[in-house]
Parts: C-alpha cells; structure tokens; sequence
C-alpha cells in the first residue's frame, strides 16, 4: 500500500476521524509489531489533531516497561505477544494521556517463530474507562502484508466497538 492508499483503508481512516471528532472523542495509540502505521494512517488526513492525542512504538520490552509501564511479570509470565501485554499497553497508554480511547497492538509478523507463537498472530487492544478488549488476529500473509492488515484490521476493530457493530 506504500505510494497509494486503498480504497478500504481510505475509508476505514476517514470513519475513524468522523467518528471520533463527531462524538469529541480523543485517542491514543500504543503500537508493537505495527511499528507505528497505526500513527501514520490515523494522521494521513488532515485534522487528526483533532481527535489523536498521542501515538508510541514500544517495540522492545524494555520500551514496553520503562515507557507505557506494562509489568515485567506480565512480560516474564505470558510474554510480548499475548492478551495480556495488549491489555496493558492499551490501559497504560489511556491513562498516560488522558484519552477516552487507546488502541494498542502487540504480535509477531514472522518470518519466525517467536515465545513459540506462530508467524500472524496479532493481538489488538481497546481500553475506555472501565473496560478493556482485546481481539486476536491470526493473518497470512508476508511480514509485510501482516503489519499493513494488523493496523487496518486494528482500526476497524476501533470501529466496531465505537460503533456498536461488535
């Protein structure tokens, strides 16, 4: 998708600005594995600073607990790629920036094997005040192809639960 962005993903962006600017609603983003598209796609219209307050690539564990502050325990007990750390990373970084939204992303891409978690496995996490989902996502395709569809598929998770279509 580098040079043009598709029609799918032009919409998915353009209900997230509509959506979340229409209800006055702020976001936030903690990205792993999507290594910052998220980011990139939410401000690729203009007027994202209307509604996205804050987007951060924990890409390491260490980022992981020094900056969003997900514990080590967490990490050691279910690792990088799980529920748990999404959950997380989704909480911490809501509460870091104050927003009424945080969309979090934390997976492996591939080529490899990694905790012993197969290549495509992608978790996504929404939090609001008082609860927290999380959504697995098993996708085929290449690192790259699963990092594109991770972030989209991330945003249009966001979608669905802000709009009630879960």
């Amino acid at each position: 998708m580098s040079r043009k962005m598709t029609e799918e993903a032009l919409k998915i962006i353009r209900d997230v600005h509509e959506l979340f600017t229409g209800k006055g609603l702020k976001l936030s983003v903690a990205e792993s594995c999507t290594g910052g598209l998220i980011s990139h796609y939410l401000t690729w219209l203009p007027g994202a600073s209307r509604f996205f307050e804050a987007g951060v690539v924990t890409y390491s564990v260490s980022s992981k607990e020094n900056i969003l502050g997900v514990s080590s325990e967490t990490i050691s007990s279910y690792g990088v790629v799980s529920r748990e750390t999404a959950k997380e990373m989704a909480e911490k970084i809501r509460l870091l920036t104050g927003t009424d939204y945080a969309l979090s992303t934390t997976g492996n891409l591939g080529p490899d094997i990694l905790e012993g978690k197969e290549r495509g496995l992608v978790y996504a996490g929404i939090s609001k005040e008082g609860k927290t989902i999380i959504k697995e996502l098993r996708l085929k395709g290449t690192r790259i192809k699963n990092r594109e569809d991770a972030a989209l598929l991330s945003l249009k998770f966001l979608m669905d639960e802000l709009s009630g279509q879960r």
